[in-house]
């Protein structure tokens, strides 16, 4: 393995500047280049579907660094510049105006892009939401009065649904499954969370296919569903889920599938790691290869993907985190550390989900595979522990 005299790290989201960060206490003294595609500082991306998108926050309340801290790390910032390909063998990374940068290490944090209808992007009042830039443009046409309808009940799509909501917006929410959350709560959990959105005046449309976009003038004005249900809508927010942007990886020999495939370590290639949304590894307590759209595992990962890169291949350590993800909606935190597979068995051990606060645990073959807390972190701290058994 070469000396590490310039690591380069591409993606400057939570997980690319973790990674810098990281690498600076550890030791590392060499030159830092962080490339990011956006031209703003580093910022928070869980915010932008609820503070900064009520308007409770400004842009600057979610960059993740002030700059002065920044400097501090020695970075070499490369802002609104686009990584357009990878070159393993001669360790080069070259940008959209054709510009190369050497490396002598390098990690993969480039996230995730918003999957899209095949149809209706072209009219305006039809959103994704991804960047910062997305956030204020979605935030500007959540008035008082105005039709939302949200495409995509997960995370996303049910935090924008809950904020477009106590913003005094019409709101429909429209999903493939037959609750909210199904794929991150499970289906037990999920009705809970649809009676969340409908005691709030959200109209739920589940097990429903989008099928058309209409509009007038190049405006949205209806949302089609299969079933022929027509949603009037000023606002359309598409949240269908993302795809790990792994498109200037493609001519490059870095194995993909669903992300970066990379080993337990992190690690893609001799001397390339890769951290956060884009990063796929075999997890041992999934039984295969994971991906985990977490903000805690951007963090954790970039972590690990930092200290194995400078440790080589003879000193890097497995990474097998126990995943950890939350969701605030209304008045409502739900946290859940662990997995939530359909076929779990689902067990409120601590308070009463009338109440609205409790404590829930999933198991499969007897063995308790992930816990969720409702309202309840402090509880929820108490049945972590019996994940690790």
């Amino acid at each position: 393995m070469p000396a590490l005299d310039h690591i380069l790290v591409v993606g400057a989201s939570g997980a690319g500047l973790t990674a810098a960060d990281a690498l600076r206490r550890e030791g590392f003294t060499g030159r830092l280049t962080l490339v990011g595609e956006e031209p703003h500082l580093p910022y928070d991306r869980p915010p932008l579907s609820k503070q900064l998108l009520a308007g409770e926050w400004q842009p600057r309340e979610a960059t993740l660094r002030p700059e002065t801290e920044l400097q501090r790390l020695r970075l070499e910032l490369r802002l609104g510049c686009r990584a357009a390909g990878l070159d393993p063998l001669a360790r080069t990374v070259t940008l959209t105006g054709g510009e190369r940068l050497g490396y002598d290490g390098l990690v993969i944090a480039t996230g995730l892009r918003p999957r899209r209808l095949p149809f209706g992007h072209d009219l305006a009042g039809v959103h994704v939401l991804r960047t910062l830039g997305d956030a204020l443009a979605l935030r500007d046409q959540l008035l008082p009065g105005n039709r939302a309808v949200v495409i995509g009940a997960g995370f996303l799509g049910s935090e924008i649904a809950a904020t477009a909501r106590g913003l005094g917006l019409d709101v429909d929410l429209v999903d493939l499954e037959a609750t909210p959350l199904a794929g991150q709560v499970g289906p037990q959990m999920g009705e809970l969370v649809a009676d969340l959105h409908r005691r709030q005046g959200v109209r739920l449309h589940l097990r429903r296919r989008v099928a058309e976009l209409t509009g007038e003038q190049g405006l949205v004005t209806t949302v089609v569903l299969d079933d022929g249900t027509r949603l009037p809508a000023e606002v359309v927010v598409v949240a269908i889920g993302s795809v790990p942007a792994t498109d200037w990886l493609a001519d490059s020999g870095i194995p993909l599938g669903d992300g970066v495939l990379c080993d337990p370590t992190c690690q893609a290639a001799p001397g390339v790691y890769a951290a956060g949304d884009v990063a796929n590894w075999p997890h041992p307590a999934a039984g295969g290869r994971v991906r985990l759209e977490q903000r805690t595992n951007a963090t954790q990962q970039a972590i690990a993907a930092a200290r194995n890169l400078l440790a080589g291949p003879d000193g890097a350590t497995p990474y097998a985190p126990i995943p950890f993800g939350w969701t605030d909606q209304y008045d409502t935190k739900i946290q859940i550390h662990g997995w939530a597979p359909p076929d779990a068995r689902v067990e409120v051990v601590d308070g009463d989900p009338r109440a609205g606060r409790f404590v829930a645990r999933y198991l499969r073959e007897g063995r308790v595979v992930g816990v969720l807390g409702w309202n309840s972190p402090r509880a929820l701290l108490r049945y972590r522990g019996q994940l690790t058994a």
